[in-house]
């Protein structure tokens, strides 16, 4: 597929409001994802859609509005199983982000424990999007 016929999806929420409702204390996000800059983070060409940056920065501030402490980042699909913009972004926040990392089927003990030390507590296994992780079963 080329470029030009995958889809993009919006940006997100250039001025997020404060809820009425307040997160209690403690509350995780646990699920989130951050993209770009492609530059830098290139997507799969088998990816299904084309996000538009997202950077950790924005993604920060979303959480301060909520008043949200800590969060789990997702590897996207857009990605496959290259996880670096994930690991990068948590690796400036150690302790404040968690992650959840794409690994394909020959993913080693090695490999795990390297990812269980930047602190990812989790692997996606994506059976329906394109880019995504590649497994079968």
């Amino acid at each position: 597929m080329a470029d030009n016929e995958i889809p993009s999806c919006p940006p997100p929420d250039p001025n997020p409001a404060r809820p009425k409702l307040v997160a209690p204390r403690g509350v995780i996000d646990c699920h989130a994802h951050v993209f770009g800059p492609e530059s830098k983070y290139p997507y799969s060409p088998a990816r299904g859609y084309t996000p538009p940056d997202a950077s950790l920065e924005t993604y920060l501030a979303v959480l301060d509005v909520l008043a949200i402490e800590r969060a789990v980042l997702t590897q996207p699909s857009v990605y496959g199983t290259d996880n670096s913009a994930m690991l990068d972004a948590m690796a400036r926040h150690p302790g404040r982000i968690l992650g959840v990392a794409a690994v394909d089927a020959g993913v080693t003990e090695g490999e795990l424990a390297d990812l269980d030390a930047k602190g990812v507590r989790g692997v996606r296994v994506n059976l329906a999007d394109k880019g995504g992780n590649p497994s079968t079963a």
